[in-house]
């Protein structure tokens, strides 16, 4: 009789089980913020509230919404504020980065408004911050990540998307790199926190030509760039619910009294115009965005669109470069269909 071979077939590593990405939503003290995080509280992790801000002396004002505390807490999701420098106005944030004693003050605040409300912890959005201040940006995090894991709270910062460390072609790209991108040490910064979340959007806005918030190539290249200095499992990947709508608007305060200009539009505002001006939508592949253009009195107006096939590449990003998770803003713009992708995570 013939021996039988028992041949043992192993699974591929591939067919693992992927880890869960980290699901943070960004909150705003709006009624169509609210009812989302109503509706899908338990698709989401942690809850970053936008409720504070520091002026130059370090005061720090706000407060989060009770109820949204008490949702948080039934549904077991981390709240998060979200520390502004207000008005993102430069020269206040120098001399408060500037002086000790305000920092000193701030802090202190940061680290009681924790203990007093069980704040799961704190994120860092400051900006507008010139390149001469990125060492004291870096300086004031630091002693706030001392302070705030003292009280018992996580700390996190959002910083602006940078492709690589020069500047750019444009003159545009000079004033990105001076005033909004350069001054985020992101080695310390990593080091220094939890995590870092990358606002991998804003590609376009209302200073630039048509185009996505957030096509996959660019946020490619910025995460790229950002994984050379902070490891995968400290780095969150920054997505737009928002879709945007460039036009051509009235300007009083210029010779032309007209300029090209860009909003915001959630999915359901922006596919509703598309819907009531017969614009067709169509899918860039490249991109992985939504988008179409239409007449309005004899100008072209255009929409790039964020949908639910748009956030599932953003999502399968974030996977194939095994990072943290996602930070999506905003709560109550997305289509209501990326839940269901969610389910599916």
């Amino acid at each position: 009789m013939r021996p039988v071979l028992v041949l043992t077939l192993l699974l591929p590593l591939a067919l693992e089980a992927q880890p869960t990405l980290e699901r943070l939503f960004y909150y705003v003290d709006r009624e169509d913020s609210y009812d989302s995080f109503v509706k899908h509280a338990d698709r989401i992790d942690i809850l970053g509230v936008g409720g504070y801000r520091v002026d130059s002396l370090g005061i720090l004002w706000g407060s989060v919404d009770r109820r949204v505390l008490e949702l948080a807490r039934q549904r077991n999701v981390k709240v998060m504020p979200l520390l502004v420098n207000e008005s993102f106005h430069q020269p206040s944030l120098r001399r408060l980065l500037s002086d000790t004693a305000a920092r000193h003050r701030a802090t202190r605040a940061m680290a009681d408004e924790c203990r007093q409300h069980r704040y799961w912890g704190w994120q860092f959005d400051i900006e507008n911050v010139h390149i001469d201040d990125r060492d004291r940006l870096t300086t004031w995090y630091g002693e706030a990540a001392r302070a705030l894991r003292a009280a018992g709270c996580t700390i996190s910062i959002a910083v602006v998307h940078r492709p690589s460390e020069l500047a750019g072609p444009l003159s545009y790209h000079r004033f990105l790199f001076d005033s909004w991108r350069a001054a985020y040490d992101l080695a310390a910064l990593g080091r220094l926190g939890d995590f870092v979340t990358i606002m991998t959007y804003s590609q376009h806005t209302r200073r630039t030509t048509p185009g996505p918030q957030a096509g996959i190539p660019w946020m490619r290249s910025v995460i790229d760039h950002v994984l050379r200095s902070v490891p995968a499992d400290k780095v969150s990947l920054g997505i737009p619910s928002q879709g945007l709508h460039f036009f051509t608007r009235e300007d009083n305060t210029i010779p032309e009294r007209a300029r090209s200009w860009a909003e915001t539009v959630t999915w359901t505002w922006g596919s509703g115009m598309a819907e009531r001006y017969g614009a067709r939508l169509m899918w860039d592949s490249t991109q992985a965005v939504t988008y179409g253009s239409f007449e309005n009195g004899g100008t072209f107006e255009w929409l790039f669109l964020e949908d639910e096939r748009s956030f599932r590449a953003k999502l399968a990003l974030a996977r194939e470069k095994k990072l943290r998770g996602f930070s999506v803003w905003v709560l109550g713009a997305e289509d209501e269909r990326i839940w269901a992708a969610l389910r599916r995570e």
